[in-house]
């Protein structure tokens, strides 16, 4: 049996660097379904729930290369309804979370999508019923086949139609699903309440690239105006803010200096300087992120003097 052996009381140094962001991944490769084109994506992260969706969509019949380090072209011709319906699609489902946003783009081009009850991390409540009423409201109508081995979820629209629909929560996967679908749907969809997460920036501005028409970016409120198809593009991911954070919080545990490179420090909100309110410095130098070594921390506290609270909340709150 491997194990790992950690020997503490010494400081860190030197220099780390984020991989790309696992939440935008997942959105990212899903959205290669809605063209028949070749899409590029760039600084994937080698991750398992990454390269097991990159492995699913290979199964369904998408064409996948890996023509260097941390970067992957998909070409999404046709996709095998057959395996779709399988045994070993359901099974491959089942162990990760994000393949819930596969039925979104499998939906608008395909105007069917199949996909079981998704597994993956288990945190909170985690509904889905976010991405299935917006689905229905777009005029796809849901089934569930709760007969079959851990349930089975089917979307059915040839048809769908924009439409004004106010979302119960600022769902980021759902928000995710929801404009997939509805990029190609006839007529205008205005989305309220959208998440507007950086990785939902980028899922909507890639998809403009590919010729959608989506405003509001970076806003809760989205508005999509439906095209009749998409094209191949070029995409690279951000750095994942929650390794930036992470990497943060282990530079001040530890009392060490440490820079972080290409942090993509505009897309990390309010993360560096809720760090700051409990006495953590850092310098910004160009993209990276310098954080000296410190004796003692200094924790703000607020104008009447009450002790400082930090609680999470959705974006453009702290990221949990």
């Amino acid at each position: 049996m491997a194990i790992f052996q950690v020997e503490g009381g010494h400081r860190l140094h030197g220099a780390i660097t984020p991989q790309g962001a696992k939440n935008e991944a997942l959105q990212i490769l899903c959205a290669t379904l809605l063209t028949p084109e070749r899409v590029t994506v760039r600084n994937v992260p080698r991750i398992i729930d990454v390269l097991q969706l990159i492995e699913l969509l290979e199964h369904m019949g998408v064409e996948v290369t890996h023509p260097e380090e941390n970067t992957y072209t998909f070409c999404a011709r046709e996709l095998d309804f057959d395996y779709i319906r399988s045994d070993d699609y359901r099974k491959r489902c089942t162990r990760l979370r994000g393949s819930v946003m596969l039925i979104g783009p499998m939906l608008a081009r395909y105007g069917v999508g199949y996909v079981p009850r998704p597994g993956g991390d288990k945190i909170g409540r985690r509904r889905l019923d976010t991405h299935f009423i917006g689905f229905r409201k777009l005029g796809a109508r849901f089934d569930f086949d709760a007969a079959t081995e851990g349930g089975f979820y089917t979307v059915e629209g040839r048809d769908l139609r924009g439409t004004y629909m106010l979302l119960d929560e600022a769902s980021v996967t759902g928000t995710a699903n929801i404009i997939m679908a509805a990029v190609l749907a006839k007529g205008t969809t205005t989305i309220y309440n959208a998440a507007c997460e950086p990785y939902i920036q980028q899922l909507c501005r890639m998809l403009n690239r590919m010729g959608a028409r989506i405003s509001g970016i970076a806003s809760n409120l989205l508005t999509i105006e439906g095209v009749e198809s998409l094209g191949g593009t070029e995409h690279t991911m951000l750095p994942d803010m929650i390794e930036v954070g992470s990497f943060i919080g282990m530079a001040a545990m530890t009392q060490s200096e440490l820079t972080i490179r290409n942090v993509s420090f505009e897309n990390l909100g309010i993360i560096p300087a809720q760090f700051a309110r409990m006495g953590i410095r850092f310098e910004q130098r160009g993209d990276d992120l310098y954080i000296p070594s410190q004796e003692h921390y200094g924790i703000e506290s607020f104008i009447d003097g009450s002790i400082m609270t930090i609680a999470d909340a959705p974006w453009p709150g702290l990221t949990p």
